[in-house]
């Protein structure tokens, strides 16, 4: 699990919550009309926006915001250098009996091992690189989508609240409920779009280009693996992929 995405949305909201139980009474924090507005109008402005299937399934994306958990980098670098020194020395066949923790990796070396032209198993990778990547950027689309949703519901519920309000001058019971779906409809809509839909699809962001950087990584690998290449240069060509830090050098086998 990802603690930090679930410790700031969980902060994030407590903040908001210790304000208003300190302020005063909590229950006038709470307009049904006013959730109506932004949760049920948000939600189907949304899915005039995006297909009601890829709705849907942007929820199992999001789950990567909290309990994916990738390779880093180096240690992914380190692994497919190994699998090299392997490769070079005994042969691809030798890496069939390898435990290769990274499935995406693991895939690309199969077809090594099974003999697929390089050209071809390089092909079939970015293809499969291309459509995750495509997969994930519109779960990220559609929480932006509730991000811009919620708050444009807010301002539409504070334009309905002071209608309300400025037909019933006359009457001053009216003109408190008014008022509180004006302001509370505007309320909702920020905190829900500040506190989980834009900050998910930040990190969705972020995921996909971490997913991005280490199957490339991989793609790297196993057309260094497959053509044969020394792993010390493979490591050095692999290190370019180590974000702000020095790569750990692997010693190469001196066999290779």
């Amino acid at each position: 699990m990802d603690i930090a995405t679930l410790l700031g949305m969980l902060g994030a909201i407590a903040v908001i919550a210790a304000a208003i139980l300190f302020g005063g009474s909590a229950g006038s924090f709470i307009d049904t009309p006013s959730i109506l507005i932004v949760i049920g109008g948000g939600i189907f402005a949304n899915l005039m926006k995006f297909p009601l299937g890829d709705t849907l399934g942007a929820f199992k994306v999001a789950s990567r915001a909290f309990f994916h958990k990738s390779m880093g980098p180096q240690e992914l670098s380190n692994e497919c250098v190994e699998l090299a020194k392997i490769a070079r020395r005994e042969g691809l066949l030798e890496l069939e009996n390898k435990e290769i923790t990274n499935e995406f990796l693991n895939k690309g070396v199969q077809m090594a091992i099974d003999g697929v032209d390089h050209d071809l198993v390089k092909y079939l990778l970015n293809k499969e690189i291309n459509l995750t990547i495509e997969r994930h950027e519109s779960g990220e689309a559609i929480f932006r989508g509730f991000g811009d949703s919620f708050p444009a519901m807010g301002m539409i519920g504070t334009l309905i609240g002071l209608v309300q309000m400025m037909a019933n001058m006359s009457d001053p019971k009216a003109i408190g409920p008014a008022m509180a779906v004006a302001l509370l409809t505007t309320l909702y809509g920020a905190v829900l779009a500040n506190t989980i839909f834009i900050p998910v699809a930040e990190k969705l962001a972020f995921r996909t280009s971490e997913e991005r950087r280490n199957r490339q990584l991989i793609l790297e690998a196993v057309n260094g693996i497959q053509t044969g290449i020394q792993p010390r240069v493979l490591e050095t060509l692999l290190a370019t992929y180590v974000p702000h830090q020095k790569a750990e050098p692997v010693e190469a086998d001196k066999a290779a």
